[in-house]
Formats: C-alpha cells, structure tokens, sequence
C-alpha cells in the first residue's frame, strides 16, 4: 500500500462494490440465479419481502455468498486489491470511481435521508 489515500480509495470502494453487488437493482440479474423473492402479505394488511436462497450446492453456496454483504465484502476487497497490485492502470480508475461512489451514498445516507 503506497499511501493512506489508496487505502481509503480502496475502502470506499470495497463498501460500494459490495452494496452494489448485494443490494442495488441495477445488479438484480447477478442475484437472480441464486434468489427467489418471497412477498408475504401480514395480518395488518402490510407486505414484507425476502429472499429464499435457490439450490443446493454450489449454486446456494454462491446464493448465501451474494445475500451476505460480510461475505460479499471480502471477496470485493480482495479483488480490488488484487487489481491494485497486478493491473493498476485498470484497476486504480475503478477504484476511483467507485469510491467517489460510495463518498456520495454516504452523505446521502447521513445528510439526506430519504
């Protein structure tokens, strides 16, 4: 790691990568292999929506590994910082990026609150 910016760079864009691939829509067509969305309508009248994780194997193995974003997490960190180390004129862009990504999610988060 060459300096604390790389780390942070590489922080931010380890949470982005990750909400990116376990929560947002955009990357629904990843999760939909390994997911089966449930919608339960309660006694109240509300409606709660889960997911139920399709297979056995190694299709629920990577079905538990996209609805975790503990899981998922590590598996982003180690393949930005693997392409930080090997490919960094690729790699440092997309980290770039994806940090300027999650810097604003964050301030949406806290400022904004929708």
């Amino acid at each position: 790691m060459e300096s604390w910016l790389d780390l942070f760079l590489l922080g931010m864009a380890s949470f982005r990568l990750t909400r990116l691939i376990v929560y947002d829509l955009i990357t629904e067509f990843l999760r939909k292999p390994f997911h089966e969305n449930v919608t339960e309508t309660l006694e109240d009248g509300s409606t709660e929506t889960y997911i139920e994780i399709k297979g056995v194997g190694l299709r629920y193995w990577i079905g538990e590994l996209l609805s975790c974003h503990w899981c998922t997490g590590i598996w982003a960190a180690a393949i930005l910082y693997v392409g930080y180390e090997l490919y960094p004129a690729v790699a440092m862009p997309v980290t770039t990026i994806l940090a300027i990504a999650g810097i604003a999610s964050l301030i949406q988060h806290v400022f904004i609150k929708d």
